[in-house]
């Protein structure tokens, strides 16, 4: 059955190559690289490091990243977890010598993971020189990004927005991040206040960080002057991470996991990534015949809320660094393992969760699909919003706060220890019909992540929805947010009204949000049409995004 919602915007369609992002001046270099031969691992390294300075709210050099990549020649698709570990120094006894029951959420002790970005795009970028081809240098790459931090860019609402919302002093914990000097210098004006939407924000230090980069790799950042740089300013701050954690920095290729759904194939990456979480949900859902359900309704909402409780009790319960613990992800997403969540599935009422879930994380995800076909999904994150607050002196760097995800509980399944990948929500996705690719899809939010990639989904495979019309549809969220005691399901208010007292009826905590709200994530996706020969891409309204082809 269909569902006809018109798109406020339409789906991008080109014959060649396509990319979107959740900027677009991200996807306009991006697109740059992809009309002068470019393949789509160069086009994707392109867009995440303009992303990382235009975009300096959701995601920077400092934060991690995880890569999907389906090389067409060979037909074969990899993954790259590029997130960092903990410092060899961060210790639950040394937090706990520090009075603290658990690790501050915003500060220099946030910041205890290695930032593992940048190694991801030169990995990526290396794969793409030995397996595909290479037509741009590695400098040549970065060029947009070291242009937007060196002369400017026009500051979007989305950053103007979140820069007020963390000046706030009520809860200084989590907010108020002009204490950190560096962050007041850098992303505030000379006079405290916040840049205004439309007005050009320069990143002087950013830029020497990134040209020597461009002119050095990722060497000099991991094992040269900008991570001693950045080490012995965290030093002096009372940090964790040392210059040897910096230094035996690796990111690693990890064989993708993968589950039928619909007689299509989907890909998401394994653990210390929740994309065996993403997968579960659509394992779930292959136990219910969509026929039977409306878009839209109420049952189709419950159906996949529920679905995400069960998926996450599971994720909940196993989700750490595989190098640390044994993890059993097949058995997690098989088949059998479904079967026995969907027991826990009742149409009448809300299944009680004591876990309370934080839905934040603010993340970029991009997708690319080249004129052969390569394709790239990628994630990009910092976690907060300005991650840490914490800047090096002089490099620009704003460093992610990760690492405040782990737990000080020594029982716990993701507690600290050093050299250790922390509980991690980034997991982009990839669905295949038959061995290529059919949507490349993903979206930033934490907790909302598994939920929004199962709406896209359900909505274009089981739905026949239009891709933009997927991205724009009605979106909810199952968690909670700072202050609240349990858990609860935001739905924006343009849902239909019999299926929001359908949702309060059986015991959901609803609370209705504006009609596109920032807090449902910015999604986006690009289905590759064989048939016609054509790519099909969205963007999300609820972001600065931009779906692009040629």
């Amino acid at each position: 059955m269909s569902y006809q919602n018109k798109a406020y915007r339409p789906t991008t369609m080109a014959p060649n190559g396509i990319i979107t992002t959740p900027h677009y001046l991200a996807s306009q270099a991006g697109m740059q690289v992809l009309q002068n031969g470019g393949n789509a691992i160069e086009a994707a390294v392109a867009a995440a490091s303009t992303l990382s300075v235009v975009y300096p709210h959701m995601n920077s050099i400092g934060g991690d990243n995880f890569w999907l990549i389906y090389n067409a020649k060979k037909k074969e698709i990899k993954g790259i977890n590029s997130s960092g570990r903990s410092g060899e120094l961060a210790t639950i006894d040394f937090y706990h010598k520090q009075g603290l029951t658990s690790i501050p959420p915003r500060g220099v002790l946030s910041a205890n993971t290695v930032p593992g970005a940048l190694a991801g795009w030169e990995k990526a970028y290396d794969y793409a020189i030995e397996h595909i081809h290479r037509r741009f240098s590695w400098s040549d790459l970065l060029q947009p990004a070291i242009q937007y931090a060196k002369e400017g860019f026009p500051v979007t609402s989305s950053q103007e927005f979140w820069t007020k919302v963390n000046l706030e002093k009520q809860d200084e914990n989590f907010r108020y991040l002009q204490r950190f000097s560096e962050y007041q210098k850098v992303y505030l004006k000379e006079t405290g206040m916040p840049f205004r939407v439309g007005e050009l924000m320069k990143q002087p230090d950013l830029t020497v960080t990134l040209e020597d980069i461009a002119e050095g790799g990722s060497d000099v950042f991991y094992r040269g002057h900008i991570g001693k740089q950045m080490v012995s300013d965290l030093e002096e701050q009372g940090g964790v991470l040392t210059t040897n954690d910096f230094a035996t920095h690796c990111s690693d290729w990890v064989e993708p996991i993968s589950v039928s759904y619909r007689g299509y194939q989907a890909y998401n990456l394994p653990p210390n990534s929740q994309g065996f979480a993403s997968l579960s949900i659509l394992n779930i859902l292959n136990q219910f015949d969509l026929d039977f359900i409306e878009a839209e309704s109420f049952e189709y909402f419950h159906l996949i809320i529920e679905a995400t409780k069960q998926a996450f009790l599971d994720r909940d319960q196993w989700l750490t660094d595989p190098d640390f613990f044994e993890i059993p992800v097949e058995k997690l997403i098989s088949p059998q393992r479904a079967e026995e969540l969907t027991r826990n599935i009742d149409f009448t009422q809300s299944f009680g969760m004591e876990q309370q879930l934080d839905p934040k994380g603010d993340t970029v995800w991009l997708g690319v699909v080249d004129k052969e076909g390569n394709a790239v999904s990628l994630i990009q994150s910092i976690y907060h919003d300005f991650g840490s607050g914490i800047i090096p002196k002089g490099t620009g760097v704003l460093l992610q706060n990760r690492g405040s995800f782990f737990s000080l509980d020594d029982k716990h399944i993701n507690c600290l220890q050093p050299k250790k990948r922390t509980f991690h929500t980034l997991n982009p996705a990839l669905l295949c019909k038959g061995d290529a690719p059919y949507l490349v899809y993903g979206t930033m939010g934490g907790e909302g992540q598994p939920q929004t990639q199962a709406a896209l989904v359900t909505r274009i495979i089981d739905y026949g929805y239009e891709v933009q019309e997927a991205i724009e549809a009605p979106r909810w969220l199952y968690g909670r947010t700072w202050g609240a005691s349990s858990n609860g399901v935001k739905v924006e208010s343009r849902i239909k009204e019999e299926t929001i007292q359908g949702l309060k009826k059986a015991g959901h905590s609803v609370e209705l949000v504006e009609e596109f709200s920032d807090i449902m994530g910015h999604a986006g996706a690009i289905l590759i049409d064989e048939e016609r020969k054509v790519k099909l891409a969205g963007a999300d309204p609820r972001g600065d995004g931009l779906a692009i082809g040629y």
